[in-house]
C-alpha cells in the first residue's frame, strides 16, 4: 500500500540524532595526544550537522521520506565516530601511535560514508534556514573531497619509538639500553605520560589491549604489546625513581627476605639486598626473571616457572586464569634486555638465560639474533618499511623451522604463519614471497592432525590473496587439500579444507581444476551431510562457488547434493538456509538438476513459506526456483496447482512484486502473469 499523505513520522530519529550528536560533541573535552587533528575536525563536523538536527526538530514537520535513508546512514554514521574517538580516549596512547594510519584510515572511511549519506538529502525539501543549508552543503562538499589525513608529527614519534625500541633491543649494540633518557621522556611526554600516574594508568590500558588482542591478533602482536609494557615499567622506574623511593622502601620491609634476595654465586658466604622491580618478578615464583617468555594469554613468566606449571598439567594462564589455546613459550626479548641492563647497573652477575628446551643448533647467534628480530616485529600496524622487513624476517625464519625443524618446530612453525596470515594482504603477499606454501603443502600429508589443520589453514589464510591462489594451485596443493577434506584428522582441519576450496574456486580457472577432480565434489557433498553447522556453510559455499561453472553442475547432482541441500532448508540449526537455496538456483540450471529437484515432494511447501518469512536473498531465490520450476511444460501445472491452492502463495508474491529487491520485483511479476496463464487456460478448458 502506498502512504497517502507522502511523510513518515520522524520524531524518534531526530532526537536519536540530537542526543548521539550531543554526545559526540561533549568528547572535545579532555582529548587524547594521538589523533588529536582527526578527532578535533570530526567533532566539527558533527556540531554543524547537529545545527540541522535541532532546525528540523524546531519546525516540528513531517519529512520526506526520501529524508528518512539518510538521516538513518548518518545515525549510523554519527554512533561509529562516537565508538571511534572514545577507543582513542580509552585506549593506550602508544597503541594508538603505532595504529596511526590504521586508525587515520578509519576516521577517513567514516567522513567518506557521511558524504555519500548526505549525498542522498533533500535539502530544498526541508524546512530550514539559507545558512543552514549553506554549511550543510560546505560539509557535503568537503566530506566529498577530503583526503586520508595522517598526521606527521604523529608518524615521526612512531619512528622515534620503534628505534629506540630496536636500539634498547640489540643485544649487539655497544649501548645497551637508552644512551639518553631525556629523549625517551620527551617521547613519551609528547603523547601524554607525565608523571608516575600517566605511567600507571599506561601500562594497564597495555596490558587490556594483550588480554583483548590474545588469541585473535596473534602471537608476534600480543609480544609487541608487552614489549610496551615492558618499556614503560622501565621507564618509570628509571624516570621516577626518587619520586618512589621512599615507597619503595616501605614495601621492601613488607617483603619476605627470600623473595627479596639475589644470591651471589661467585661468593656463597655473601648475599646483597636489592629493590627488585616488580616488573622484573615472575608472578608465580616473584623471584628475578632469567628468561622471561609470553603466553598465550599475553602474561610474561620465567621460562622455568611457566614450563613446571604447564608440566604438571595445568592448561591456564596463572595470573588471569584464561585458558591456554597453545602452549608455545614466545621469548619476551625486551623484558630480557631491560633485565641485563639493571643486572648490569646493579652489580649483578648476568644471568645464564639460555632456554633448555632448544636444541644446540638453535642455538647459535645467527639463530637467536634472527628469532630476537622475529619477535620485534611490529606486525600489521604500521605501513612503514621497518614493518615490511620485520614481517618478512619472521615468515623467512618460520618458513626455514617447517624446512628443517622437528615435528614439534614444524607444528609451532605453521600455527605461526597461520596467525600471522590471518590479518593483513601485505603479510600474506610477503609470507608467499618467502616460499611458505610448498612447505605448507607438504605438511597436509602429516600424520600429526595438529601440523596437518595449520598446515590447511594457513593456505586458506593465504589463498584470500588472489595472486596467492595461482601459487597454491600451482604448488600442486589441490589434491593433498582434498585429501584433507576427504579424511582429514581433525573436522576443523576438513572444514578448513572446504574454505580453502571456496577460496581458491573464486577464479575461473580454479573452478575448471578443481571440478575436473573427481572426488573434489563428492567430497564436499559428504561433508555437507557431516559437517558442523560452520562446516556444511563452507562446503555449501564450495558448491555454489564450483556450481556456477555448468560442466559442474551435473556432477554437484550426480553426488547426491540435492535431497541434502532440501534437508538443510528445513534444519533451522544448520542455518544454512539461504545458501542451500543459492545452491539449488544454480543447479536448475542443468537437466540433472532440474530433474533431481523435481522429484522432491516438500520442496514447494517450503518455497512458499519462505517467501513469506525467509530474508530478501531466500525470497529471491525461493522465486526463481519457483519460476523455473513452472517453466517446465511437464511439471507446471502441478507447481501452479499447488502455487495457487496455498493461500499464502499469492499474497506474498504480490508483497514481493510491490516492496521487494529489483530481482525480486521482476521474478515475482514473471510468476504471477504465468500463474493468471495457467487459470485461465483452467477456466477456458472448464467452459
Amino acid at each position: 500500500m502506498m502512504v497517502s499523505s507522502g511523510f513518515l513520522p520522524t520524531g524518534s530519529l531526530i532526537e536519536s540524532l540530537i542526543h548521539i550528536s550531543n554526545g559526540v560533541s561533549s568528547m572535545e573535552n579532555d582529548l587524547p595526544f594521538v589523533q588529536l587533528r582527526n578527532i578535533s575536525t570530526m567533532i566539527r563536523r558533527i556540531k554543524l550537522l547537529s545545527s540541522l538536527f535541532e532546525e528540523i526538530q524546531e519546525t516540528n514537520g513531517p519529512l520526506p521520506p526520501s529524508s528518512i535513508l539518510c538521516l538513518t546512514e548518518l545515525f549510523s554514521v554519527i554512533r561509529r565516530v562516537k565508538f571511534l574517538i572514545q577507543g582513542c580516549k580509552d585506549g593506550s596512547c602508544l597503541w594508538g601511535l603505532l595504529q596511526t594510519d590504521f586508525v587515520s584510515n578509519q576516521f577517513h572511511v567514516l567522513v567518506k560514508e557521511m558524504g555519500r549519506a548526505l549525498d542522498i538529502l533533500p535539502l530544498s525539501l526541508l524546512n530550514i534556514t539559507a545558512d543552514i543549508r549553506e554549511q550543510v552543503e560546505l560539509l557535503h562538499r568537503q566530506a566529498k573531497r577530503v583526503e586520508l589525513f595522517t598526521d606527521l608529527r604523529e608518524i615521526q614519534r612512531r619512528e622515534e619509538l620503534l628505534q629506540l625500541m630496536a636500539r634498547n633491543n640489540d643485544k649487539n649494540s655497544k649501548k645497551k639500553g637508552f644512551s639518553n633518557f631525556s629523549e625517551v621522556k620527551e617521547i613519551l611526554s609528547s603523547i601524554g605520560l607525565r608523571n608516575p600516574m600517566d605511567y600507571e594508568e599506561e601500562i594497564g590500558k597495555l596490558e587490556a589491549e594483550a588480554q583483548q588482542q590474545a588469541g585473535t591478533g596473534g602471537l608476534i602482536v600480543v609480544s609487541n604489546i608487552n614489549n610496551l609494557i615492558s618499556l614503560v615499567s622501565f621507564c618509570k622506574s628509571i624516570l621516577f625513581s626518587d619520586e618512589v623511593s621512599e615507597k619503595k622502601k616501605d614495601m621492601n620491609k613488607q617483603l619476605s627476605t627470600s623473595s627479596n634476595r639475589i644470591y651471589n654465586h661467585h661468593s656463597s658466604s655473601q648475599s646483597m639486598i636489592l629493590n627488585i622491580p616488580d616488573e622484573f618478578r615472575c608472578p608465580i615464583s616473584l623471584d628475578l626473571m632469567k628468561d622471561p617468555v609470553i603466553v598465550a594469554s599475553g602474561h610474561t613468566y620465567d621460562r622455568n616457572s611457566i614450563a613446571q606449571w604447564i608440566n604438571s598439567g595445568h592448561q591456564t594462564c596463572p595470573k588471569s586464569g584464561q585458558r591456554l589455546i597453545h602452549m608455545a613459550l614466545i621469548p619476551n626479548y625486551a623484558l630480557k634486555s631491560l633485565l641485563q641492563q639493571w643486572c648490569q647497573e646493579n652489580n649483578i652477575p648476568l644471568l645464564d638465560s639460555t632456554p633448555s628446551s632448544i636444541s644446540e643448533s638453535e642455538r647459535s647467534s645467527n639463530s637467536n639474533s634472527k628469532r630476537k628480530q622475529c619477535e620485534n616485529a611490529v606486525d600489521h600496524i604500521s605501513a612503514t618499511k621497518v614493518s615490511a622487513d620485520a614481517v618478512k624476517m619472521t615468515a623467512e625464519f618460520l618458513v626455514g623451522k617447517l624446512a628443517t625443524g622437528s615435528p614439534d618446530i614444524q607444528r609451532q612453525a605453521a600455527y605461526e604463519l597461520r596467525l600471522l596470515a590471518k590479518t593483513g594482504m601485505d603479510n600474506r603477499r610477503i609470507i608467499a614471497e618467502a616460499g611458505a606454501i610448498p612447505f605448507l603443502v607438504t605438511l597436509l600429508c602429516s600424520h600429526d592432525p595438529r601440523i596437518q589443520e595449520n598446515a590447511v589453514t594457513a593456505l586458506l589464510n593465504l589463498s584470500i590473496f588472489n595472486n596467492n591462489k595461482i601459487l597454491i594451485m600451482a604448488a600442486g596443493a589441490i589434491d593433498s587439500i582434498i585429501d584433507v577434506l576427504e579424511s582429514g584428522k581433525t573436522m576443523e582441519a576438513r572444514e578448513n579444507a572446504a574454505a580453502a576450496i571456496f577460496s581458491l574456486s573464486m577464479i575461473d580457472d580454479c573452478k575448471v581444476a578443481i571440478g575436473a577432480r573427481p572426488r573434489a565434489i563428492p567430497a564436499l557433498v559428504v561433508l555437507l551431510k557431516e559437517g558442523t553447522p560452520a562446516g556444511k556453510r563452507d562446503a555449501a559455499t564450495a558448491l555454489f562457488n564450483l556450481a556456477v561453472y555448468n560442466a559442474n553442475k551435473a556432477s554437484v547432482v550426480v553426488a547426491g547434493a540435492v535431497p541434502l541441500l532440501i534437508e538443510l532448508l528445513m534444519d533451522d540449526k544448520a542455518g544454512i538456509t539461504d545458501d542451500a537455496l543459492a545452491v539449488l538456483s544454480l543447479l536448475l540450471g542443468c537437466s540433472e538438476g532440474l530433474e533431481e529437484i523435481r522429484k522432491s515432494g516438500v520442496l514447494v511447501p517450503i518455497l512458499i513459506d519462505l517467501l513469506r518469512f525467509g530474508s530478501p536473498k531466500g525470497k529471491e531465490n525461493s522465486i526463481t526456483l519457483l519460476l523455473g520450476l513452472c517453466k517446465d511444460g511437464g511439471y507446471r501445472e502441478e507447481v501452479a496447482g499447488r502455487l495457487l491452492m496455498n493461500p499464502r502463495s499469492i499474497p506474498s508474491l504480490h508483497s514481493l512484486a510491490a516492496d521487494g529487491s529489483l530481482k525480486a520485483r521482476r521474478k515475482a511479476d514473471a510468476l504471477l502473469r504465468l500463474l493468471d496463464r495457467c487459470c485461465f487456460q483452467s477456466q477456458s478448458q472448464v467452459g
